[in-house]
């Protein structure tokens, strides 16, 4: 699809939101609404493993930020019949991508991840696979894997960045380097499947100019999505002790929005966003921000910033 060059094409092409919406792009692909069925199969990740020394994300819970984790354990068919229903009736859609979610997908056994692969396939809703992982944790094998599935359906790989930035890599416990998570892009685009990357805004150390170049460093990568999230505490996670003892504090809402509009501003119109903000489905688990609890009025908020500042996509972009 070529971007849109004007704002009546934006308003057609980008269902009125001013951005690029990974739901059309799911639409013009699939010729439908298409919505993820989320799973888990991993149960373990290279930080919570102590590999080489690494400690858990700072920011992660205890489900590996799994939407479902009373289903975690459960049989990978039980999995996508019981989730199906519940994304079914919630986005009143009808086929699927399962989205294998939790932990590090690709921190666990290669027969067991393709199992899992099977065992989606067999739903004749379900459209193609979707992988979350850690861009430092890709073996050739894996990386072969993808690119077979792939002749037989859509694969899209979702890694967590989160960040470029080393000293703020560093401060999450990412375990890897900015540098590692362009390579790790660049392998996987070289196997032809889709790729998306996912960042967090609201670091101790991020300002305008750092958000700014990372949207012109994701023009430069080959992905095709990026999903935002911004760093909220949750209990029984390293970020939350530093709550309570003063050393951190997560963004406004006001401040979080201008930082989404900076960087769709410098977003090449060609990437598509899945989400511009985190949402904590577990209320109980959510600490602060109290914004991150309501997600349509959070989101309303965020666009009403973008939309009163006359802000969309790629405003600034210069190819």
């Amino acid at each position: 699809m070529n971007p849109p060059q004007t704002a009546r094409e934006r308003l057609e092409l980008w269902d009125g939101k001013p951005y690029f919406p990974i739901s059309q792009v799911y639409k013009n692909r699939f010729g439908s609404k298409v919505v993820k069925i989320p799973v888990s199969i991993a149960d373990d990740c290279p930080n919570r493993a102590g590999i080489k020394g690494m400690q858990t994300c700072i920011f992660c819970d205890v489900h590996g930020s799994f939407a479902y984790p009373e289903s975690q354990g459960d049989e990978i068919r039980a999995q996508i019949t019981r989730h199906r229903e519940k994304v079914a009736k919630r986005f009143n859609a009808n086929r699927f991508l399962v989205y294998f979610q939790a932990y590090t997908t690709t921190f666990t056994q290669l027969g067991r991840l393709k199992e899992g692969f099977e065992a989606a396939l067999e739903y004749p809703d379900v459209a193609g696979l979707v992988v979350g992982t850690r861009p430092d944790t890709l073996s050739d094998a894996v990386l072969r894997t993808w690119k077979e599935y792939s002749e037989r359906t859509f694969v899209g790989i979702e890694l967590g960045v989160q960040s470029f930035d080393d000293d703020q890599l560093i401060w999450m416990r990412r375990g890897h380097t900015g540098a590692q998570s362009i390579k790790g892009v660049e392998r996987v685009a070289a196997t032809g499947v889709d790729v998306g990357i996912h960042l967090i805004f609201g670091w101790p150390t991020e300002n305008d100019k750092q958000i700014i170049e990372t949207a012109r460093l994701c023009n430069e990568l080959p992905i095709s999505n990026v999903k935002l999230h911004n760093l909220h505490v949750l209990k029984q996670t390293a970020l939350e002790p530093l709550y309570h003892e003063g050393k951190f504090s997560p963004v406004d809402l006001e401040t979080y929005s201008h930082r989404v509009a900076l960087f769709l501003e410098h977003l090449s119109p060609r990437i598509a966003v899945h989400r511009l903000a985190a949402l904590s489905s577990r209320w109980d688990e959510l600490i602060a921000p109290d914004w991150t609890r309501h997600k349509m009025k959070s989101f309303q908020a965020i666009l009403d910033y973008i939309n009163d500042r006359g802000v969309y996509q790629g405003r600034s972009f210069r190819s």
